[in-house]
């Protein structure tokens, strides 16, 4: 067999989306003689990543361990022989059958600095697959396991699908060929050996053109054939093959181009079966021939998109036996099952409806499934950047990880308070009935949406989150949910506020008492505090007071660009959002005097855990158009159906919109927008506070832009230089493009007239310094 494991991985990857790879969750089996640090660390490791774990003392209940759970991972403690000798532990373990697809890894000691690295292929001679240096931090152990499940063992579940995978070719009745990108046999099935009448032997490693070719092909449809096969399209039609006996067979064939690593074609599956003359559909096929003949100029558009559920069935005629009609009819439903994606059924209904299509029409949902079948679904076409600069840029630098392109110059996060600030170093957090006065009357406003949060800074000397949030919290009845005292409630949010950055114009604690007054102004509206239970408003607001923990000031694309740590955890995805929500829970379980989750149920704090993990992600603002476009097709349009349909008629079940409120997937996408929403509110803000918050944010976008040009790196947002910039052409930009739709479709739902006014009215604001040729915040004076 030419192809090998990693080669095959690659090759069928893209064909694994509806195929569950992943076992949840992950088994990981710690084998170590003594309970030590490093044991404890593994451990704690494993429960923070959801994993299950075992451990066993001795070789043989290693053994017997492993082949009762079949473990994902299996960790060796290699340090101490005197217990027991690694090597023989894992030689063990792999002489099992459960073992094919295992990953192993030894700990070995630390080597000295003075000393030289000693050499890993002993371990891996021994069957382990990788090593892991003595380190009993937490943290540590858990980015291992991290690594290990989306490297190693994703990898053996891939494998472990590639197994399964052949053995259904294997039994399949239809004859499968598999070449590779130059056209040389890789693979065939029994079922084609027996069809052609060669062993499989005498195939692979054999290009195409070396087999004996039947001559009653014509031309036109061995063109038709290339062509389709180097434009990477699918061909399927009637086609002659010639056995080893020398007879040629007529054949219904598909060819699929596979695509692999890089993007490229790697690999060509044909699937053939007997075709019969009296066959029904023999015209169809016809057209389609001649049809793929005429348009081969235009890529072929209209002879590969047929519904393969209809083929199974169709293209046996009735007086096939009795069998093949069941098992086809059986390939039906297997079609028709739920593991297709929405997705999926829905180009399957386009490819369907292209086959009683005229041509115009079949190329134009030849287009539609172009678009279909890209993975920026939900991300409008922006104009051309010397349109639009401000808005390319804006978009470029929010919805961009960057450009992946590292240079000399490494970015390093300031190092929070979980590195350098203890718990006895804070300040000692003020109870909510000793808050003093003059904070107290300003707190009295909070449920105003005119609150002005920024008077609060002022008066907390830069710490409004911890009193707000008492307040808020307090009147939420947080510790009541929770199970903890007001003083663990109030160390907490002193932890989370001492890290965030003071030092950032934008991205402060300010900001996150913003997000989380606006988040409990929401979850106060009627309908929103209807679609929502006590868990989901808990998680809303504790997710907006830790969504931006230890945000540097810069943005994704910047990070990425630097070759920060960070972008290097996070593989340049989502990196902030990862990261605020890492450090909060980190955070959070380091100190029992600030654990506010200590007493929770355990699964009670597993949903509420993910809801904040989910609410933090979706402020990433890559995904923005899609988090809008679910809201408003599945609630804001089923919402108002209802609503006008309830209107024009007498006693109208009023439930109706409460019911699709109220579902779990319903209530995930209103959480989502919620805190969405409360993020980027600044412009449906009272005008003064409107202005202060862009000079803080244009603010903190000059500040990366000088930093980019000094380090050499790509600049991100080239509009934003403090020199040039046009504020209120920004604000415009982001406007149009982020707010008005997404807050059109949340004052739909949560009804909020006062904020749709603030918004038209800053709007306005923008625009008449813009017509005025004014760059900065304010109108400049009259000379």
């Amino acid at each position: 067999m030419l192809l090998q494991g990693s080669e095959m991985v690659s090759a069928i990857e893209e064909r694994l989306g509806p195929m569950r790879l992943t076992q949840e969750p992950i088994q990981v089996l710690l084998v170590f003689a003594k309970e030590d640090s490093q044991s404890d660390a593994f451990w704690w490791a494993c429960e923070r990543a959801g994993f299950r774990c075992n451990i066993a003392r001795t070789p043989e209940s290693a053994v017997e361990c492993f082949l009762d759970k079949h473990h994902e991972i299996v960790i060796i403690d290699g340090r101490h022989s005197r217990y027991f000798e690694a090597e023989a532990v894992c030689r063990l373990i792999q002489a099992t059958k459960p073992a094919e697809h295992t990953v192993i890894v030894a700990v070995v000691p630390q080597t000295p600095s003075d000393q030289e690295e000693p050499s890993c292929l002993p371990l891996l001679s021994a069957g382990f697959s990788r090593r892991f240096a003595e380190n009993s931090s937490v943290s540590a152990c858990y980015n291992e396991l991290i690594q290990l499940e989306h490297g190693e063992v994703r990898a053996q579940f891939k494998l472990r699908a590639c197994n399964s995978l052949f053995a259904a070719l294997e039994q399949c009745q239809e004859a499968v060929e598999i070449s590779s990108e130059d056209h040389v046999i890789q693979y065939v099935n029994p079922a084609f050996e027996k069809m052609m009448g060669y062993h499989r032997g005498e195939l692979i490693g054999k290009h195409l053109t070396e087999l004996p070719k039947s001559d009653r092909n014509s031309a036109d449809l061995l063109d038709t054939i290339n062509i389709c096969m180097k434009k990477g399209k699918e061909w399927q039609g009637i086609y002659f093959s010639r056995k080893k006996s020398g007879d040629s067979i007529q054949q219904y064939v598909r060819i699929t181009p596979v695509i692999g690593q890089g993007g490229k074609i790697r690999h060509f599956v044909s699937i053939k079966r007997p075709y019969s003359d009296n066959h029904r559909q023999v015209h169809k096929f016809s057209r389609e021939e001649k049809g793929c003949a005429e348009n081969s100029q235009s890529e072929c558009n209209s002879l590969r998109h047929k519904d393969r559920r209809k083929e199974s069935i169709s293209s046996h005629g009735s007086d096939a036996p009795s069998l093949q009609n069941r098992r086809y009819s059986s390939m039906a439903r297997i079609h028709s099952m739920t593991i297709e994606a929405p997705i999926t059924k829905v180009i399957n209904i386009i490819n369907a409806a292209q086959e009683s299509s005229p041509v115009t029409v079949a190329e134009a949902l030849d287009r539609v499934l172009e678009i279909l079948r890209t993975t920026e679904l939900y991300s409008p076409q922006l104009a051309s950047k010397e349109d639009d600069p401000h808005t390319n840029d804006l978009v470029g630098g929010l919805m961009s990880d960057g450009l992946r392109r590292l240079s000399g110059n490494e970015y390093v996060f300031s190092k929070s308070a979980l590195h350098n600030m203890s718990q006895s170093q804070l300040p000692v957090p003020v109870p909510l009935n000793d808050v003093p006065p003059s904070i107290a009357e300003l707190l009295n406003e909070e449920k105003l949406w005119e609150f002005n949060i920024l008077e609060l800074e002022a008066a907390t000397h830069k710490r409004p989150l911890s009193y707000l949030g008492l307040k808020i919290f307090t009147d939420f009845g947080m510790c009541e949910f929770l199970n903890c005292t007001e003083a663990t409630l109030r160390s907490w949010l002193q932890v989370i506020e001492a890290n965030y950055h003071a030092s950032n114009s934008y991205h402060n604690s300010t900001h996150a008492a913003d997000v989380l007054h606006a988040t409990a102004y929401f979850l106060r509206k009627d309908r929103v505090k209807g679609s929502l239970d006590q868990l989901d408003e808990v998680a809303a607001l504790l997710a907006a007071t830790v969504h931006d923990v230890d945000h540097p000031g810069r943005t994704n694309s910047f990070l990425c660009n630097a070759g920060s740590e960070l972008a290097i955890l996070y593989n340049d995805t989502a990196v902030l959002e990862s990261h605020h929500a890492a450090l909060a829970f980190q955070l959070t379980v380091r100190d029992i005097k600030c654990n506010i989750f200590k007493n929770m149920e355990r699964t009670q704090f597993r949903t509420l855990r993910q809801a904040i993990i989910d609410m933090v992600l979706a402020t990433e603002m890559t995904r923005h158009f899609e988090h809008v476009n679910k809201f408003v097709n599945s609630i804001n349009k089923p919402m108002s159906a209802i609503e006008e349909t309830s209107s024009n008629s007498e006693g109208s079940d009023c439930e109706g919109p409460a019911s699709i409120r109220n579902s779990p997937e319903n209530r995930l996408l209103i959480k989502r927008m919620l805190i969405k929403c409360a993020d980027v509110a600044n412009p449906c803000r009272p005008l003064e506070l409107c202005i202060e918050w862009a000079g803080r944010i244009s603010e903190e976008y000059f500040a990366q832009t000088d930093e980019e040009k000094r380090q050499g790196l790509p600049v991100v947002m080239p509009v934003f230089d403090r020199n040039t910039c046009s504020i209120p052409k920004s604000q415009i930009s982001f406007i149009d493009y982020f707010i008005t739709d997404m807050f059109d479709a949340w004052d739909a739902f949560a009804s909020l007239p006062g904020l749709m006014e603030h918004l038209a009215e800053n709007y306005k604001y923008w625009k008449n310094l813009d017509e005025m040729k004014c760059k900065s915040l304010r109108p400049l004076p009259p000379p």
